[in-house]
């Protein structure tokens, strides 16, 4: 009795594991992304290969042995690593003041209406303005030099931040509010306990948004003047007729913004780890 019954489990365990079907095979995340991959740079070899754009659009590996080399060799004084680091830099700069000031003051604001009151009407009147009409006026006032471009990058972060952690703050649900009042908490633990926790993935939300800013921001302002930098390899790509150099900048810039909201993201699992995920979408 006891050999039959173990394999009576043994034949149902068996018979309940189903093999990897086709389908699971072909809709597979992974599978798919590199799918995706090849397929556009498949894409993109083919169309500079006919040259749909003329010659001004590089085949993919002409890119990468582009940037290969200068790794290799300095340009405009220093090699491939000196310019991404010469951008990093100011998009940190420039991300960290802004987030600085923008979070507190847009917590400050939803949690006091005076300060809300004061604030708002001259946010909301910069609030629609593009980040790249401030070019202009960071000439006039602070020259060519970093200082201007750290002063673009800082104005296109400064609004996101504020945005989301304000709104962060005002959308909290009222019965929250009310579980610490029934507990007979204070205001104070309204703010400590319901209002800082709750608003977090808004405010990580926020920072993801300012960093992709922050990237298109760096362009604009190593466009205007700059000698290194990411930025600077594309306006020279575009002087000299170099279309490798000008997609090589691009896909740095990309790369560069890619691995920066990463890095928020990490944070955001440590940091707030009671944030809620919608699968499959």
């Amino acid at each position: 009795m006891g050999g039959s019954s173990i394999a009576n489990e043994t034949v149902g365990v068996s018979s309940g594991r189903e093999g990897i079907t086709f389908y699971q095979i072909i809709t597979n995340t992974y599978l798919l992304y590199t799918v995706s991959l090849i397929s556009f740079f498949l894409v993109w070899d083919r169309v500079a290969a006919w040259q749909v754009f003329g010659d001004s659009l590089a085949r993919p590996h002409i890119v990468a042995l582009k940037l290969y080399d200068l790794t290799q060799i300095k340009f405009a004084g220093t090699n491939l690593g000196g310019h991404i680091w010469a951008s990093t830099q100011r998009v940190l700069i420039g991300f960290s003041l802004a987030s600085f000031f923008a979070v507190p003051l847009g917590l400050f604001m939803a949690l006091n209406r005076y300060a809300n009151a004061i604030v708002k009407p001259i946010f909301d009147l910069f609030k629609p303005m593009p980040p790249i009409a401030w070019v202009s006026i960071s000439i006039l006032w602070f020259g060519v030099g970093e200082f201007s471009k750290i002063f673009i990058i800082s104005i296109g972060t400064f609004v996101p931040c504020l945005l989301n952690s304000y709104n962060g703050i005002r959308l909290i649900e009222p019965e929250l509010y009310d579980v610490i009042k029934v507990l007979g908490g204070s205001r104070k633990d309204e703010v400590v306990q319901v209002s800082f926790p709750a608003s977090f993935p808004a405010i990580f939300a926020g920072l993801q948004i300012s960093l992709s800013v922050a990237w298109t921001c760096l362009l604009a302002a190593e466009l205007m003047n700059a000698r290194d930098g990411m930025g600077f390899l594309i306006k020279r790509g575009m002087d000299t007729h170099q279309p490798s150099l000008v997609l090589g900048g691009m896909i740095l810039i990309a790369l560069m913004a890619w691995l920066s909201s990463l890095l928020i993201s990490l944070m955001e699992r440590k940091l707030c780890p009671w944030k809620r995920s919608i699968d499959n979408l």
